[in-house]
């Protein structure tokens, strides 16, 4: 077992986690509750962290981590609605379908 990164809340922690368990990497949130013992320990030691079970995983899911987290940012219109869409998302705000282009950004 490998300590892959802390993070700033639990929230991400577990978005992360999550991220990595439907990637197939074993892993795991440590430390979920230690912010309520920050008064007693520095605070930096009490934010939780992402454990990956098997040492062997661990470039690995650091790799998607850091492919999830830089995205591409991209400006495209649905083909459903018309509507415009900006950042690194798959589907449309708007209408919900899944009809991003896989041409390089427009501008």
């Amino acid at each position: 077992m490998k300590r892959l990164l802390q993070a700033p809340n639990l929230a991400l922690a577990t978005l992360w986690c999550d991220q990595l368990m439907h990637a197939g990497i074993d892993s795991s949130v440590q430390r979920a509750y230690a912010s309520g013992i920050a008064g007693e320990i520095p605070p930096d030691q009490a934010l939780p962290e992402v454990w990956v079970h098997e040492d062997a995983e661990h470039e690995r899911a650091r790799a998607l981590l850091h492919e999830l987290s830089h995205r591409p940012h991209r400006h495209w219109l649905c083909h459903g609605c018309g509507e415009s869409v900006d950042g690194p998302f798959e589907q449309c705000w708007n209408c919900g379908a899944l009809c991003r282009p896989a041409s390089p950004p427009d501008a």
